[in-house]
């Protein structure tokens, strides 16, 4: 059976829960329904519905802004309506920007990461509309990597908009379903939030077991198998590595100009990672860290997805690097207040960053993930909506 996302269904519905309402929608292109239609496209023209205001996450609303990007406010051109940036001067809607809606839908693509920054976005949403008494609608979509559950938790004093809760990097919910979640646990004036879910997803299916087409959802995600890698190879946007940003390969290679390829390679091959095997790769960015510079190392092929266990996988290879480089790697600082260091942010805490550089081997630093994991399974169960 093929999966239909939460607007397949509102449009099955004739719309009728928003006739008559001045909506607003945060979305961007990678929003659409079986035949590629954008909802944005699919709302504006349906019938006795006023899309009154958009909302644009990271990226902006055309998802075509590099990351970290300052986005400001703009006006939409088919519409008339305006575009309100929440990746600009604030990350939440303000009150002026919701005092003319009746509702604000969100529907947009996830990858099931925690530091993907769109169910931040979502969560900013739901507090903004809590205070001001204005109704939630989440569209749902399946989430790509399955009912994956993977990572360390998140210490209050490093949270992030790359990690505002406590949950694990891969935390195996769709967006309706976290935001359930975090709408009920964390925010202090819950939304009244109503979930539109998607039809024939199963908990344990990935995104090629959906039958639904792949749109990137923002520019460094472009396509699934990048998606794989990327609840791992996030964690080098933490060092001075590249993660491949200007290339054609991002997250799914590693490098920087004093790398050996072939002895790093070597290296994390005699690891016997579960799932993976790691060539020498050399390429030269156009955008990013090492611009127009050549860098050498590593990409990530992945050849039995379901043993490999990304977070593991590149966790290994910033442990790896940090070892055979002591005098060339460095870790970077972080591009929001609340830590010291980005790879803090990212991965939770400080802790992983000194094993790291004390050596200390992988199993230790991941020694206390797995109990954390089965803690947050059972918190989140009264939240699912899919078997």
């Amino acid at each position: 059976m093929i999966v239909t996302a939460g607007i397949d269904r509102l449009r099955n519905e004739r719309f009728a829960p928003l006739a008559g309402q001045r909506v607003g929608l945060m979305t961007n292109p990678s929003a659409v329904d079986q035949n590629l239609v954008r909802t944005y496209d699919i709302l504006r023209h349906a019938p006795d519905v006023q899309l009154a205001a958009l909302f644009g996450p990271e990226h902006g609303f055309a998802a075509a802004e590099a990351d970290a990007t300052h986005v400001g406010h703009s006006v939409d051109r088919h519409t008339g309506a305006p575009i309100y940036s929440l990746y600009g001067d604030s990350f939440r809607p303000t009150p002026d920007m919701l005092s003319d809606l009746d509702v604000l839908i969100c529907d947009i693509q996830d990858v099931g990461v925690r530091f993907y920054t769109y169910i931040w976005t979502i969560s900013y949403i739901m507090e903004a509309c809590g205070e001001a008494g204005l109704p939630v609608m989440i569209l749902d979509r399946p989430n790509p990597l399955g009912d994956v559950v993977a990572g360390p938790p998140l210490e209050p004093e490093f949270a992030s908009f790359v990690g505002r809760y406590n949950i694990p990097i891969q935390h195996g919910m769709t967006v309706g379903e976290l935001a359930h979640l975090v709408n009920r646990e964390w925010n202090p004036t819950p939304a009244a939030l109503t979930i539109v879910r998607c039809q024939g997803w199963r908990r344990q299916s990935r995104w090629p077991d959906t039958g639904l087409p792949f749109v990137t959802s923002s520019p460094g995600m472009p396509h699934f198998g990048t998606v794989m890698q990327y609840p791992g190879s996030c964690l080098i946007e933490g060092t001075d590595l590249s993660e491949g940003r200007g290339t054609a390969l991002p997250f799914e290679i590693v490098g920087a100009p004093y790398i050996d390829g072939e002895e790093l390679a070597d290296a994390l091959n005699a690891s016997h990672i579960d799932g993976v095997v790691f060539r020498p790769h050399a390429f030269q960015p156009t955008d990013s860290k090492y611009k127009g510079e050549r860098c050498y190392g590593i990409q990530a092929h992945i050849i039995n997805a379901n043993v490999y266990q990304p977070i593991i996988a590149w966790l290994t290879v910033i442990w790896t690097i940090r070892q055979m480089y002591p005098d060339n790697f460095s870790w970077h600082t972080a591009w929001e207040a609340g830590s010291s260091y980005h790879f803090d942010q990212l991965i939770g805490s400080d802790k992983p960053r000194h094993q790291i550089d004390a050596g200390e081997p992988i199993k230790a630093i991941t020694a206390d993930w797995p109990a954390f994991c089965e803690a947050f399974r059972a918190k989140r169960a009264s939240y699912l909506l899919y078997d």
